[in-house]
Protein backbone atom coordinates (compact mmCIF):
# COMPACT_ATOMS: atom_id res chain seq x y z
CA UNK A 1 0.00 0.00 0.00
CA UNK A 2 2.88 1.35 0.34
CA UNK A 3 5.03 2.74 1.40
CA UNK A 4 5.32 3.86 -0.39
CA UNK A 5 2.03 8.69 0.45
CA UNK A 6 0.41 7.02 -2.09
CA UNK A 7 -3.01 8.13 -2.68
CA UNK A 8 -2.92 11.30 -0.04
CA UNK A 9 0.01 12.39 -1.89
CA UNK A 10 -1.52 11.94 -5.52
CA UNK A 11 -4.78 14.14 -4.67
CA UNK A 12 -3.14 16.41 -2.33
CA UNK A 13 -0.36 17.52 -4.91
CA UNK A 14 -3.52 17.63 -7.67
CA UNK A 15 -5.53 19.71 -5.35
CA UNK A 16 -2.44 22.09 -4.60
CA UNK A 17 -1.72 22.16 -8.65
CA UNK A 18 -5.31 22.41 -10.34
CA UNK A 19 -7.66 23.73 -7.53
CA UNK A 20 -5.75 26.63 -5.42
CA UNK A 21 -7.37 27.06 -1.87
CA UNK A 22 -8.20 23.19 -1.37
CA UNK A 23 -6.25 22.54 2.03
CA UNK A 24 -4.53 19.19 3.33
CA UNK A 25 -7.57 17.72 5.10
CA UNK A 26 -10.03 18.30 2.32
CA UNK A 27 -7.72 16.73 0.24
CA UNK A 28 -6.81 13.84 2.25
CA UNK A 29 -10.79 13.21 2.77
CA UNK A 30 -11.40 13.45 -1.01
CA UNK A 31 -9.81 9.93 -0.98
CA UNK A 32 -12.96 8.65 0.55
CA UNK A 33 -16.05 10.44 -1.72
CA UNK A 34 -17.46 8.79 -4.08
CA UNK A 35 -15.87 7.24 -6.88
CA UNK A 36 -17.32 9.91 -9.28
CA UNK A 37 -17.28 7.99 -12.63
CA UNK A 38 -14.39 6.33 -12.46
CA UNK A 39 -14.16 2.59 -12.03
CA UNK A 40 -13.82 0.34 -8.95
CA UNK A 41 -12.41 -2.67 -8.07
CA UNK A 42 -14.50 -5.55 -8.15
CA UNK A 43 -14.51 -8.82 -5.51
CA UNK A 44 -14.16 -12.30 -7.63
CA UNK A 45 -12.64 -10.60 -11.06
CA UNK A 46 -9.27 -11.94 -11.37
CA UNK A 47 -5.78 -10.10 -12.12
CA UNK A 48 -4.58 -10.40 -15.60
CA UNK A 49 -0.86 -10.34 -16.48
CA UNK A 50 0.84 -8.89 -18.02
CA UNK A 51 -1.83 -6.40 -18.90
CA UNK A 52 -2.18 -5.13 -14.67
CA UNK A 53 1.11 -4.09 -15.10
CA UNK A 54 -0.02 -1.16 -17.27
CA UNK A 55 -1.63 1.24 -16.51
CA UNK A 56 -5.86 1.20 -15.47
CA UNK A 57 -6.89 4.89 -16.79
CA UNK A 58 -10.05 4.12 -15.46
CA UNK A 59 -9.52 4.59 -12.58
CA UNK A 60 -8.72 7.41 -10.45
CA UNK A 61 -5.54 6.85 -8.56
CA UNK A 62 -2.62 4.29 -9.25
CA UNK A 63 1.10 3.70 -8.25
CA UNK A 64 4.51 1.27 -9.40
CA UNK A 65 5.70 1.64 -5.73
CA UNK A 66 9.65 0.32 -5.20
CA UNK A 67 11.79 0.31 -1.96
CA UNK A 68 14.92 -1.51 -1.53
CA UNK A 69 17.07 -2.55 1.62
CA UNK A 70 20.81 -2.44 1.13
CA UNK A 71 24.13 -2.65 2.61
CA UNK A 72 27.81 -1.83 1.69
CA UNK A 73 30.65 -4.11 1.80
CA UNK A 74 31.44 -2.18 4.60
CA UNK A 75 28.22 -2.83 6.58
CA UNK A 76 26.70 0.13 5.92
CA UNK A 77 23.30 0.35 5.49
CA UNK A 78 21.50 2.44 3.04
CA UNK A 79 17.13 2.63 1.75
CA UNK A 80 16.18 3.30 -1.47
CA UNK A 81 12.59 4.44 -2.46
CA UNK A 82 11.53 4.85 -6.09
CA UNK A 83 7.76 5.70 -6.80
CA UNK A 84 5.68 6.33 -10.00
CA UNK A 85 1.92 7.91 -9.27
CA UNK A 86 -0.66 8.11 -12.01
CA UNK A 87 -3.96 10.24 -10.97
CA UNK A 88 -6.77 11.03 -13.57
CA UNK A 89 -8.97 14.31 -13.49
CA UNK A 90 -11.23 12.19 -15.50
CA UNK A 91 -11.57 8.41 -16.65
CA UNK A 92 -9.85 7.52 -19.67
CA UNK A 93 -7.13 8.32 -22.31
CA UNK A 94 -6.82 11.71 -24.41
CA UNK A 95 -4.48 13.10 -26.81
CA UNK A 96 -1.86 16.03 -26.30
CA UNK A 97 -2.70 18.27 -23.41
CA UNK A 98 -6.54 16.97 -23.41
CA UNK A 99 -4.88 13.86 -21.57
CA UNK A 100 -6.76 13.52 -18.11
CA UNK A 101 -3.30 11.77 -16.35
CA UNK A 102 -1.64 13.44 -13.82
CA UNK A 103 2.05 11.79 -13.14
CA UNK A 104 4.41 12.20 -10.15
CA UNK A 105 7.70 10.79 -9.12
CA UNK A 106 9.20 10.46 -5.86
CA UNK A 107 12.92 9.19 -5.16
CA UNK A 108 14.54 8.93 -2.08
CA UNK A 109 18.00 7.81 -0.50
CA UNK A 110 18.08 7.16 3.12
CA UNK A 111 21.31 6.80 5.00
CA UNK A 112 21.86 6.70 8.87
CA UNK A 113 22.79 10.31 8.51
CA UNK A 114 20.54 11.94 5.88
CA UNK A 115 17.55 11.51 4.06
CA UNK A 116 17.77 12.53 0.45
CA UNK A 117 14.32 13.45 -1.67
CA UNK A 118 13.27 14.37 -5.22
CA UNK A 119 9.79 14.93 -6.73
CA UNK A 120 8.84 15.17 -10.36
CA UNK A 121 5.68 16.39 -11.63
CA UNK A 122 4.40 15.69 -15.47
CA UNK A 123 1.33 16.19 -17.41
CA UNK A 124 -0.16 12.80 -19.71
CA UNK A 125 0.30 12.76 -23.10
CA UNK A 126 3.31 15.04 -23.94
CA UNK A 127 5.93 12.70 -23.67
CA UNK A 128 7.22 13.19 -20.31
CA UNK A 129 5.89 10.61 -18.26
CA UNK A 130 4.39 6.94 -18.27
CA UNK A 131 3.89 3.48 -19.12
CA UNK A 132 5.88 1.54 -22.00
CA UNK A 133 4.63 -2.38 -22.14
CA UNK A 134 6.93 -3.86 -24.92
CA UNK A 135 9.50 -3.96 -23.12
CA UNK A 136 8.17 -2.76 -20.37
CA UNK A 137 9.36 0.66 -19.17
CA UNK A 138 7.58 3.21 -16.42
CA UNK A 139 9.10 6.40 -16.47
CA UNK A 140 8.83 10.48 -16.04
CA UNK A 141 11.91 12.31 -17.14
CA UNK A 142 14.79 10.52 -17.02
CA UNK A 143 14.01 8.49 -13.98
CA UNK A 144 12.95 4.69 -15.52
CA UNK A 145 11.98 1.52 -14.13
CA UNK A 146 12.71 -0.38 -16.88
CA UNK A 147 12.06 -4.04 -17.35
CA UNK A 148 14.13 -6.73 -19.64
CA UNK A 149 12.18 -7.56 -23.26
CA UNK A 150 13.64 -11.16 -23.32
CA UNK A 151 11.89 -12.15 -19.52
CA UNK A 152 8.46 -13.51 -19.67
CA UNK A 153 6.94 -11.53 -17.00
CA UNK A 154 7.57 -8.42 -17.87
CA UNK A 155 8.89 -7.44 -14.45
CA UNK A 156 11.06 -10.13 -13.53
CA UNK A 157 14.26 -8.24 -14.35
CA UNK A 158 13.85 -4.73 -14.44
CA UNK A 159 16.62 -1.80 -13.59
CA UNK A 160 15.42 1.23 -11.53
CA UNK A 161 17.17 4.55 -12.10
CA UNK A 162 16.70 8.43 -10.71
CA UNK A 163 18.34 11.37 -9.83
CA UNK A 164 18.59 14.26 -7.36
CA UNK A 165 20.44 16.65 -5.21
CA UNK A 166 23.30 14.80 -4.00
CA UNK A 167 22.10 11.94 -4.88
CA UNK A 168 21.64 9.14 -7.34
CA UNK A 169 21.01 5.63 -7.92
CA UNK A 170 21.25 2.82 -10.42
CA UNK A 171 20.08 -0.76 -9.61
CA UNK A 172 19.41 -3.76 -11.12
CA UNK A 173 16.65 -6.21 -9.41
CA UNK A 174 15.96 -9.93 -10.08
CA UNK A 175 12.77 -11.83 -8.84
CA UNK A 176 13.87 -14.92 -6.80
CA UNK A 177 10.38 -15.57 -6.17
CA UNK A 178 6.84 -15.21 -7.82
CA UNK A 179 4.25 -12.40 -8.07
CA UNK A 180 1.87 -11.72 -4.59
CA UNK A 181 -1.83 -11.26 -4.83
CA UNK A 182 -2.80 -9.01 -1.65
CA UNK A 183 -6.08 -9.66 -0.19
CA UNK A 184 -8.66 -11.77 -0.92
CA UNK A 185 -6.51 -12.82 -4.85
CA UNK A 186 -5.73 -9.22 -5.46
CA UNK A 187 -9.03 -7.46 -4.15
CA UNK A 188 -7.57 -5.36 -0.85
CA UNK A 189 -10.54 -4.41 1.56
CA UNK A 190 -9.22 -1.03 3.23
CA UNK A 191 -12.22 -0.48 5.70
CA UNK A 192 -15.17 -1.89 7.02
CA UNK A 193 -17.76 -0.54 4.88
CA UNK A 194 -15.58 -2.06 1.76
CA UNK A 195 -13.77 0.09 0.46
CA UNK A 196 -11.18 -1.50 -1.32
CA UNK A 197 -7.98 -1.69 -4.70
CA UNK A 198 -6.50 -4.12 -6.66
CA UNK A 199 -2.81 -4.97 -5.05
CA UNK A 200 0.09 -6.96 -5.71
CA UNK A 201 3.60 -7.09 -5.14
CA UNK A 202 6.88 -8.68 -6.18
CA UNK A 203 8.58 -9.25 -2.95
CA UNK A 204 11.18 -10.64 -4.03
CA UNK A 205 14.05 -9.09 -5.68
CA UNK A 206 17.29 -9.61 -5.03
CA UNK A 207 19.51 -5.82 -5.89
CA UNK A 208 22.59 -5.51 -6.98
CA UNK A 209 24.17 -1.90 -8.06
CA UNK A 210 25.06 1.70 -6.90
CA UNK A 211 24.48 4.11 -5.26
CA UNK A 212 25.89 7.83 -5.41
CA UNK A 213 26.05 9.64 -1.68
CA UNK A 214 26.92 13.36 -2.28
CA UNK A 215 29.56 12.03 -5.23
CA UNK A 216 30.70 9.29 -4.13
CA UNK A 217 29.49 6.00 -5.51
CA UNK A 218 29.41 2.73 -3.59
CA UNK A 219 28.22 -0.62 -4.67
CA UNK A 220 25.42 -2.28 -2.66
CA UNK A 221 23.59 -5.35 -2.74
CA UNK A 222 20.19 -6.10 -0.74
CA UNK A 223 16.30 -6.86 -1.23
CA UNK A 224 13.48 -4.88 -2.69
CA UNK A 225 10.13 -4.98 -2.82
CA UNK A 226 7.13 -3.92 -5.44
CA UNK A 227 4.30 -2.82 -4.73
CA UNK A 228 1.40 -2.20 -7.76
CA UNK A 229 -2.01 -0.70 -6.53
CA UNK A 230 -4.88 1.30 -8.34
CA UNK A 231 -8.56 1.99 -7.37
CA UNK A 232 -11.03 4.97 -7.04
CA UNK A 233 -12.13 5.04 -3.70
CA UNK A 234 -10.05 3.43 -1.22
CA UNK A 235 -10.46 4.81 2.05
CA UNK A 236 -13.67 5.40 3.65
CA UNK A 237 -14.36 8.84 4.63
CA UNK A 238 -13.51 9.08 8.37
CA UNK A 239 -9.95 7.69 7.88
CA UNK A 240 -7.50 10.14 8.35
CA UNK A 241 -4.25 7.74 7.67
CA UNK A 242 -2.25 4.79 7.54
CA UNK A 243 0.69 3.07 8.94
CA UNK A 244 2.19 0.61 6.35
CA UNK A 245 4.93 -2.29 6.96
CA UNK A 246 6.84 -4.82 4.44
CA UNK A 247 8.78 -7.01 6.34
CA UNK A 248 11.64 -9.31 4.80
CA UNK A 249 12.17 -12.17 7.59
CA UNK A 250 15.20 -14.24 8.36
CA UNK A 251 13.39 -17.08 7.26
CA UNK A 252 12.85 -15.60 3.77
CA UNK A 253 9.48 -15.38 4.37
CA UNK A 254 7.45 -12.02 3.93
CA UNK A 255 4.70 -10.10 5.66
CA UNK A 256 2.81 -7.12 4.35
CA UNK A 257 0.44 -5.32 6.99
CA UNK A 258 -1.25 -2.18 7.68
CA UNK A 259 -3.19 -0.45 9.81
CA UNK A 260 -5.85 2.44 8.54
CA UNK A 261 -6.92 4.99 11.50
CA UNK A 262 -10.34 6.35 11.95
CA UNK A 263 -9.66 7.70 15.35
CA UNK A 264 -10.73 4.35 17.22
CA UNK A 265 -9.59 0.64 16.82
CA UNK A 266 -8.76 1.38 13.06
CA UNK A 267 -8.91 -0.77 10.26
CA UNK A 268 -5.80 -3.67 10.33
CA UNK A 269 -5.09 -6.43 7.73
CA UNK A 270 -1.52 -8.22 6.91
CA UNK A 271 -0.64 -11.23 4.49
CA UNK A 272 1.54 -13.87 5.57
CA UNK A 273 4.20 -14.56 2.87
CA UNK A 274 5.70 -17.94 2.76
CA UNK A 275 9.16 -18.63 0.66
CA UNK A 276 7.94 -20.07 -1.59
CA UNK A 277 5.41 -17.34 -2.68
CA UNK A 278 2.18 -18.83 -0.97
CA UNK A 279 -0.05 -16.09 0.62
CA UNK A 280 -2.09 -16.61 3.39
CA UNK A 281 -4.15 -12.96 3.97
CA UNK A 282 -4.75 -12.21 7.89
CA UNK A 283 -8.06 -9.95 8.51
CA UNK A 284 -8.37 -7.49 10.86
CA UNK A 285 -7.71 -8.14 13.85
CA UNK A 286 -5.27 -10.41 13.32
CA UNK A 287 -1.91 -8.13 13.35
CA UNK A 288 -1.41 -6.07 16.24
CA UNK A 289 0.59 -2.49 16.09
CA UNK A 290 1.72 -0.14 19.28
CA UNK A 291 3.91 2.55 19.06
CA UNK A 292 6.81 2.49 21.18
CA UNK A 293 8.89 5.37 20.35
CA UNK A 294 8.60 9.00 19.00
CA UNK A 295 10.57 10.88 17.41
CA UNK A 296 10.36 14.77 16.87
CA UNK A 297 10.46 15.15 12.46
CA UNK A 298 9.35 17.99 10.83
CA UNK A 299 7.52 19.77 13.71
CA UNK A 300 5.49 16.93 14.67
CA UNK A 301 5.76 14.18 17.39
CA UNK A 302 5.99 10.49 15.22
CA UNK A 303 5.94 6.86 16.28
CA UNK A 304 9.29 5.46 14.36
CA UNK A 305 9.36 2.38 16.51
CA UNK A 306 6.96 -0.02 16.48
CA UNK A 307 5.92 -3.36 18.57
CA UNK A 308 4.55 -5.53 15.82
CA UNK A 309 2.51 -8.49 16.70
CA UNK A 310 1.05 -11.56 14.72
CA UNK A 311 -0.17 -13.83 17.77
CA UNK A 312 -1.47 -16.23 15.35
CA UNK A 313 2.27 -16.98 13.25
CA UNK A 314 4.22 -16.35 16.46
CA UNK A 315 5.39 -13.09 14.94
CA UNK A 316 6.61 -10.84 18.23
CA UNK A 317 8.50 -8.03 16.82
CA UNK A 318 9.95 -4.21 17.63
CA UNK A 319 10.81 -2.28 14.44
CA UNK A 320 13.45 0.70 14.57
CA UNK A 321 13.81 2.94 11.90
CA UNK A 322 17.71 3.21 9.75
CA UNK A 323 16.77 7.06 10.36
CA UNK A 324 13.91 8.70 12.38
CA UNK A 325 14.30 11.61 10.28
CA UNK A 326 12.97 9.80 6.92
CA UNK A 327 10.52 12.95 5.81
CA UNK A 328 9.52 13.08 2.64
CA UNK A 329 9.27 16.73 2.35
CA UNK A 330 7.68 17.24 -1.25
CA UNK A 331 4.36 18.72 -2.36
CA UNK A 332 2.63 16.84 0.08
CA UNK A 333 4.43 15.67 2.88
CA UNK A 334 4.74 12.10 4.78
CA UNK A 335 7.39 9.43 6.59
CA UNK A 336 8.49 6.79 4.57
CA UNK A 337 12.01 4.92 5.65
CA UNK A 338 14.29 1.81 5.74
CA UNK A 339 13.64 -0.15 8.94
CA UNK A 340 15.46 -3.15 10.98
CA UNK A 341 13.63 -5.51 13.54
CA UNK A 342 14.39 -7.92 16.19
CA UNK A 343 12.11 -10.39 18.74
CA UNK A 344 10.86 -13.76 17.77
CA UNK A 345 12.75 -13.07 14.45
CA UNK A 346 14.56 -10.74 12.86
CA UNK A 347 14.81 -8.68 9.36
CA UNK A 348 14.90 -5.40 7.34
CA UNK A 349 11.96 -3.71 5.73
CA UNK A 350 9.89 -0.31 4.98
CA UNK A 351 7.59 1.66 6.95
CA UNK A 352 5.32 4.74 5.69
CA UNK A 353 3.13 6.87 7.65
CA UNK A 354 0.69 8.81 6.72
CA UNK A 355 -1.78 11.96 8.02
CA UNK A 356 -0.03 12.87 10.96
Amino acid sequence: MNARLRLAAILAVLASLLLPGLGWSQGFAGLGTDAQGFAVPERGKPLAFPQDHGPHSDYRIEWWYVTANLTAADGRRFGVQWTLFRSALRPGDAAAWSDPQIWIGHAALTTAQRHYVAERLARGGVGQAGIDMSPFAAWIDDWRMQGTEAAGDLLAHVSLVATGKDFAYRLTLDAQGPLVLQGEAGYSVKSAAGQASNYYSQPFYGVRGEVVVDGVPVAVTGQAWLDREWSSQPLAADQTGWDWFSLHLASGEKVMAFRLRDGGAGFTSANWIAADGTPQPLTSGEVLFEPVRTATVAGRQMPVAWHVRIPGKGLDITTQPLNDQSWMAVSTPYWEGPISFSGSTTGVGYLEMTGY
